[in-house]
């Protein structure tokens, strides 16, 4: 084929690059009792768009929560009379199911989208998500594809989600058998976390969130694991301050990274706040969701350390106190699933697909955070299957002796 010069020209125009840059801003506030007349935090939070018109706030609640606070419903339609000058719920809060079945449910993001039209909501409008991490994630992903973005502010009531999902800006669902298939990255408008809702936790949520802290910690801030080392015994007798100032600094240095990564949306292939989380989506996968998140981040930081540990990475002496701290805290750091080890790496029981899963998630190369040591994540871009299967054997005899 030949072409002619004005045909020609067409394909040799020069590519319009262009760089565009966006500035997200959101803060954490931390108070208690929110829904107290009396207190101000909500209220103060939605005037400060100086808009002057009440605000159209559609509020959607964790099923679950309601079991340890009956009277959360009435407390909160009795707080937005209280301000109707800034508030108005055009319908009555929606109730929907918690914990891992709100995100493996994809008929709920399809009502949520429906009560949002109903409610006539616009991107001035507040979407208010009150629960666990589960809740909020879901709430989260429907806050960002309606309108293309209604304003969401978060109400963690899960240690779990107060330190660690609450505050990020990652929202999604789980599909096709896989953690967060569908989700989206937006920050929200704001977070709030009010420590009343801890004091009814069970005695497994509230150690469950325990597990993100630890994460962080060991990653990111070896002074921050010392405190949460020597106030163990604090944090298993459910001392609140301590709790608090746990929650605090974890806030801080998932703000810190999400602001200074220059990765906040992980347009590459690093996750180092995922630490110990290729296989406690697996493992989370492999035992139906009966294993809670954080329960599931523990087993997979002591997997992952101990496989650092073999590798030559981290000394012993602080592997043994990452282990010790884990079981001091009441976690079980071994459960059957864990065998799962077929040499069909295919296989969909098999626990190494969860380093597939991993890698899909993102693309690019494989790429895992270990531990140099205590306070100082490394990342590696190979694994040897047969020392993680070491690994493996190691921590299920540790634990045994």
């Amino acid at each position: 084929m030949i072409l002619n010069i004005k045909q020609k020209s067409r394909f040799n125009l020069q590519p319009i690059q262009q760089s565009v840059s966006v500035s997200f801003n959101y803060g954490i506030y931390f108070t208690n009792n929110l829904f107290e007349l009396k207190n101000p935090t909500l209220a103060q939070l939605i005037t400060s768009d100086r808009e002057t018109k009440p605000k159209k706030v559609l509020v959607i609640i964790d099923a679950g929560l309601l079991k340890f606070q009956p009277g959360l419903l009435k407390q909160l339609v009795a707080y937005t009379k209280f301000y109707a000058e800034i508030i108005t719920l055009p319908i009555e809060p929606i109730v929907i199911p918690g914990g891992e079945a709100a995100k493996n449910d994809r008929t709920l993001l399809e009502q949520i989208h429906q009560y949002i039209e109903a409610a006539r909501l616009c991107r001035h409008s507040y979407l208010l998500a009150i629960g666990g991490g589960a809740l909020l994630d879901l709430v989260g992903y429907a806050a960002a594809t309606a309108h293309r973005g209604i304003r969401l502010i978060r109400i963690p009531t899960t240690v779990l989600a107060q330190n660690d999902s609450a505050v990020g800006v990652k929202n999604g669902i789980n599909a096709f058998g896989k953690k967060n298939f569908l989700g989206t990255f937006a920050p929200p408008y704001a977070v709030i976390n009010d420590s009343s809702f801890l004091t009814t936790l069970s005695d497994r949520d509230w150690r469950s969130g325990i597990a993100e802290a630890v994460k962080v910690a060991l990653i990111k801030d070896a002074h921050f694991f010392d405190f949460i080392y020597s106030h163990t015994a604090a944090l298993v007798r459910r001392d609140m301050e301590i709790m608090q100032q746990v929650i605090y600094r974890c806030a801080q240095l998932h703000l810190e990274h999400i602001a200074n990564s220059g990765d906040p949306f992980e347009m590459g292939s690093s996750r180092p706040l995922d630490f110990g989380h290729w296989a406690a989506h697996k493992l989370e996968h492999l035992t139906d969701y009966s294993l809670r998140h954080g329960e599931a981040v523990a087993i997979g930081i002591a997997l992952d350390s101990t496989y650092s540990y073999l590798l030559g990475l981290l000394c012993c002496s602080e592997w043994q106190q990452i282990l010790n701290t884990l079981s001091a805290l009441g976690f079980t750091l071994y459960v059957p699933e864990l065998a799962e080890q077929s040499a069909q790496l295919k296989h969909p029981r098999c626990l190494f697909r969860g380093l597939t899963e991993f890698q899909e998630h993102l693309g690019g190369e494989l790429t895992l955070t270990l531990l140099q040591r205590i306070g100082q994540g490394i990342e590696v871009h190979e694994v040897d299957l047969s020392l993680y299967r070491r690994a493996i054997s190691l921590l299920q005899f540790y634990l045994a002796h």
